[in-house]
């Protein structure tokens, strides 16, 4: 047999797989540097961005590689069984012309799909679809929550993601852990709050809710229905004095007077969801401090965990609220989309919606089969069933075991303790004299009318001392009231 030439070690990689792995190689890195430069300069900086770039794409570049050397493999691998052939392309045989061309062309092809697809991706991962679709059971509450709320139209990385070199490596940790978490199923049903690795307020809400712009009064009306056959209406019309935080652009007071540029409100929680406030400490704008405690809370104040009150310590459910069955139900109920001349629907609407289900089929089934058993050949309950069916799906999830009961709402104080946390009139100063300001009904709203029918129309610019539809009561709205009846 003639003797093989001798063949070089570069000429190993001289081949038709070496060099489509050089085309992977190339578009990896246009991919890396495009995913790079839009991830450093854009104004939030997003953690699956992270992902992609620093994980995603060197591992098609290593893929590349593989594919690279796999082909010098084979080539020496033919070298060794004396098969080796040169690659060699004469632009004069049409066979030659026609490969060089295809290949040309599919490396082309594949560089631009490269980065069309990196770009694409990098505007999909900031997408709530993303957040909330991509990891569907995880995120599916979320999702359906921040889609049916107030903050519909901002995007989730908008307050989950902050600027900044700190904010960008938690991001990045934070996400990868996610990933895997995901993956492994290791996440925790229901997700725990409130998320400890927020962004403050002042870099999220703030940005849109600016703090030093006046707000006042807002005038509310609150309808509900009784737990009784024929339903009877309440409705209670209120003043929600909401006021002002900053006496530069208007009075300060109200609710807002939690958040006053000039004080400094700081408290200490002893559970994770900040439903046990013991603890609260006052800095006024002259420097003075007082603090207030519980009953039988004595520990010493240095050694506690303290936090700064602002926006979500009251708003901690601003995009992702899943209502009670009784609200949902009273909402509905007033829309007239439950027909409120059906004897004890509200009753048997709140009933069905809190018994237990393991999934949302069993969910829908059990709650037609109940209303269609107690309003036989009733016409009226068809659309009520299929408004209940719609206020299940948008507030239950079991998989997840997310609903109402899950998350505690700080807002107000009837499902929750929400304000009487801290407004209970327990919280005083060690000498006892002095309790937290505004623990009286009227210091954060004025009830002008409450009742029903001609009641309302009797309205009291002063305030009305609040009527209990129930019969007097002297304990908390959430002693009794759980979301339920």
């Amino acid at each position: 047999l003639p003797e093989t030439p001798p063949v070089r070690n570069l000429a190993l990689f001289r081949n038709w797989i070496s060099f489509s792995g050089l085309v992977v190689v190339l578009g990896a890195m246009f991919s890396f540097l495009l995913l790079f430069i839009l991830d450093t300069f854009a104004h939030l900086s997003n953690p699956y961005i992270g992902i992609l770039t620093y994980m995603l794409t060197p591992g098609f570049g290593a893929a590349g590689l593989f594919l690279i050397f796999i082909g010098a493999y084979l080539e020496k691998r033919k070298k060794r069984l004396h098969k080796i052939t040169r690659l060699a392309i004469d632009l004069d045989k049409p066979r030659d012309r026609r490969i060089l061309v295809v290949f040309a062309l599919c490396s082309v092809v594949f560089l631009m799909l490269s980065a069309l697809g990196s770009y694409q991706t990098y505007h999909f991962t900031e997408s709530v679809q993303f957040c909330g679709q991509v990891c569907h059971t995880v995120m599916e509450p979320e999702f359906i929550a921040h889609r049916a709320g107030n903050h519909a139209r901002v995007a989730c990385t908008e307050c989950h993601i902050g600027p900044g070199a700190t904010w960008f490596v938690r991001a990045k940790v934070s996400g990868s852990y996610q990933v895997y978490a995901v993956a492994a199923k290791k996440y925790p049903t229901p997700i725990p709050t409130p998320v400890h690795n927020l962004r403050p307020a002042m870099e999220t809400c703030e940005q849109c809710h600016w703090p030093k712009k006046f707000v006042g009064n807002l005038d509310r009306t609150f309808n509900s229905f009784l737990a009784e056959e024929t339903n009877t209406q309440y409705s209670v019309r209120m003043l929600l004095r909401v006021g002002g935080s900053d006496p530069n652009h208007g009075p300060e007071g109200g609710i807002h007077w939690h958040i006053n540029m000039a004080n400094r409100i700081e408290y200490a929680a002893t559970d994770p969801q900040r439903l046990k406030i013991p603890y609260v400490r006052v800095t006024d704008d002259q420097g003075k401090v007082t603090e207030y405690r519980s009953p039988g809370f004595t520990n010493d104040p240095r050694n506690l965990e303290l936090r700064r009150m602002d926006c979500v310590d009251c708003h901690n459910r601003p995009a992702h609220f899943y209502n009670a069955p009784n609200d949902s139900v009273n909402r509905a109920m007033a829309m007239k989309k439950i027909d409120p001349q059906l004897p004890w629907i509200k009753t048997n609407a709140v009933h069905i919606l809190t018994q237990t289900y393991t999934n949302a089929a069993e969910a829908v089934q059990k709650i037609d089969s109940f209303m269609n058993r107690m309003y036989p050949n009733e016409p009226r309950v068809k659309p009520a069933i299929a408004e209940l069916i719609q206020i299940y799906t948008n507030n239950f999830f079991p998989q997840m075991k997310v609903s109402w009961k899950a998350y505690p709402s700080h807002i107000g104080h009837k499902d929750w303790p929400g304000c009487f946390r801290c407004h209970d009139g327990k919280h005083k100063t060690m000498d006892g004299k002095q309790s937290v300001k505004g623990s009286d009904c009227n210091a954060c709203h004025i009830i002008l009318a409450q009742g029903a029918g001609k009641e309302l129309d009797q309205l009291n610019a002063h305030g009305q001392e609040f009527k209990h539809p129930g019969g007097d009561y002297d304990g908390l709205c959430n002693d009794c009231h759980t979301g339920g009846l």
